[in-house]
């Protein structure tokens, strides 16, 4: 694999978005983990030079459990990659978080099982801090360049991460709702911390498609034709801000807390 200028930004697309750039070279990556979701594409947003993979595959032929996190990450990596945008479609927990609007997500809570979500099985002993998985600056780009395209924009959220392919019980989503979450969602967890175990920085953009198992009145509950249908609807929104977004992203500083995750962070 011949790349002769090395990406800094990555995209993963999510369910309904599978392809971000017009003009690209596609590469296929090998990885220590496996195989990744798909070839990775590479071409210039915005003037600078931008690696995108569709999470769940071209055909989103791989379900939320089935995704190859760490193949994923690494991948991105290895490219060089230094800052990971990872957009997805989400359902909403809470009534002022309506469709169609975005969260920029600071924290999440992990409702997954049996995932492989980290890059460090020994024999060196590893303790990566979770404790802010989103990198601010990123996270205070993302909210103005949304903002700038005249999007509803949340600059915080946290989201629950389920295991997926089926979506919540009605008493689960009650649960979630009274905990103050704000979004749902399958994708997130494990792979904003395998991100962060390889010291990129990751910002999460959720498109709301849905108030999962019903939250507000009568509305019916989700399914995924209804997520799909409503992330269509505002697609162009999202890759208006993701152009915006990238156009706004500075060369990363020596002064990034995610550039020095691993301080610290071995016995």
């Amino acid at each position: 694999m011949a790349i002769k200028e090395k990406p800094v930004i990555g995209v993963f697309g999510g369910s309904g978005f599978y392809k971000l750039l017009d003009e690209f070279e596609e590469h296929k990556i090998e990885t220590p983990y496996g195989s990744p979701s798909d070839k990775v594409a590479i071409g210039k947003l915005s003037g600078k030079l931008v690696a995108f993979m569709p999470r769940h595959g071209a055909e989103h032929q791989l379900p939320p459990h089935k995704i190859n996190y760490r193949a994923n990450v690494w991948a991105m990596k290895s490219l060089g990659v230094q800052r990971l945008i990872t957009p997805c479609a989400a359902g909403s927990l809470q009534k002022h978080v309506e469709l169609g609007s975005f969260v920029v997500c600071d924290q999440f809570v992990d409702r997954t099982n049996g995932r492989a979500d980290t890059f460090y099985d020994g024999p060196v002993t590893t303790h990566v801090s979770s404790a802010d998985p989103y990198c601010p600056e990123l996270r205070r780009l993302a909210v103005k360049a949304g903002k700038d395209c005249g999007i509803t924009m949340h600059d915080k959220g946290t989201v629950v991460v389920i295991q997926g392919p089926r979506f919540s019980s009605r008493s689960e989503s009650k649960w979630f709702t009274s905990m103050g979450w704000e979004v749902i969602n399958m994708t997130q967890y494990p792979e904003v911390h395998l991100a962060k175990e390889l010291e990129l920085c990751v910002v999460n953009i959720s498109l709301i498609t849905d108030y999962d198992t019903g939250l507000i009145g009568d509305v019916e509950p989700v399914s995924h034709a209804e997520v799909v249908k409503v992330f269509h609807a505002n697609n162009s929104k999202l890759l208006n801000l993701l152009k915006k977004l990238i156009d706004e992203i500075p060369e990363r500083s020596d002064k990034c807390s995610c550039a020095r995750a691993l301080e610290g962070a071995r016995i």
